[in-house]
């Protein structure tokens, strides 16, 4: 088997891309010196959350996703990130390429619930490979699988995700609402006479915290 080795050697927002994204920057060692054709490459993006300590707010804001902090010896598990794909051209011992990972601030996936929760610090990252190595040979193109235990561990700066998400949102977010919950969050506007859903939302929560009548 090509002794294939992966490490992560940096990351940053994507540039020019139709939707948020971060560009983690491989680079691919062959041991064995040969030369590599191509690696079709799969990589499961994972986030560790044990990897790190959390401050008091950090906890507030992950309560939807672990609970309260007295359960997360068992609740606090690995959340999965997404799933990407890439091929690596040819080369012999070394390679750097490009792995762009999608990123989503819909709220009601876990991923981007964590990262929203983590503005300070790292995010611990482990990049779990898989795919197929395709090789040269007398009698033509030999193929074999990428190593089962082969993957990478990264500390993400948090920054960065939020760097990602502001050149599309930014200073913002979104949540997906029924269009009956927008409907009447839409006349609640019209009747406060107020312009944005920011300001819509702020009154209802002064009036949920004064308990006054919507």
């Amino acid at each position: 088997m090509t002794p294939i080795a992966i490490a992560i050697v940096g990351a940053q927002p994507s540039p020019q891309t139709a939707s948020p994204a971060i560009t983690f920057r491989l680079r691919i060692e062959n041991a064995s010196g040969g030369r590599v054709h191509a690696i079709a490459l799969r990589c499961q993006t994972r986030i560790e959350p044990r990897g790190r300590r959390y401050t008091k707010q950090e906890q507030s804001r992950l309560y939807e996703l672990f609970g309260d902090v007295s359960q997360w010896d068992r609740t606090l598990r690995g959340v999965t990130w997404a799933h990407s794909t890439i091929v690596v051209p040819s080369f012999d011992r070394e390679i750097e390429v490009d792995l762009p990972v999608a990123c989503s601030y819909d709220l009601e996936v876990a991923s981007a619930k964590y990262l929203h929760a983590v503005r300070e610090g790292d995010v611990p990252i482990l990049c779990v490979f898989s795919g197929t190595i395709f090789t040269m040979a007398e009698s033509g193109v030999c193929m074999e699988p990428v190593s089962w235990d082969l993957d990478a561990s990264y500390r993400l700066p948090a920054r960065v995700w939020q760097s990602a998400m502001d050149q599309f949102f930014p200073g913002g977010g979104w949540l997906r609402l029924q269009r009956d919950t927008i409907d009447r969050l839409q006349a609640f506007r019209g009747r406060q006479a107020v312009v944005s859903w920011d300001e819509a939302i702020d009154r209802l929560l002064a009036c949920e915290r004064s308990g006054e009548p919507v």
